[in-house]
């Protein structure tokens, strides 16, 4: 499977198109997590474990976006667009959403 933020990929024809896909996920963050954060927020520097879960967040979204396409017999997506977005009571959780065009090249 080909996933590309791109409209098309170079070197492949677009044969057809198959609809709109998307993953999402949403990770909540733990107690430990935030007083690590807050900790790094206060002496400076980059918090990896916040890093951590946007990465894992944002795999689950590609994924899942990934699986829908092949069940809808796509073997690219394009023109993926990646969201993010705090939400819960007191921005507790991460939300990361991944949209695309699937499609079949040759």
């Amino acid at each position: 499977m080909i996933l590309s933020t791109t409209p098309s990929i170079e070197g492949h024809h677009i044969t057809s198109y198959l609809g709109i896909v998307t993953g999402e996920a949403i990770m909540g963050a733990n107690i430990m997590r935030d007083i690590f954060a807050s900790i790094t927020d206060i002496i400076g520097g980059r918090s990896g474990a916040y890093e951590e879960k946007l990465q894992d967040a944002r795999s689950v979204a590609l994924r899942e976006l990934e699986e829908r396409a092949a069940r809808i017999g796509a073997n690219a997506v394009v023109g993926i667009d990646l969201d993010y977005e705090v939400i819960g009571q007191n921005g507790s959780m991460l939300m990361v959403s991944a949209s695309g065009t699937a499609v079949h090249v040759e």
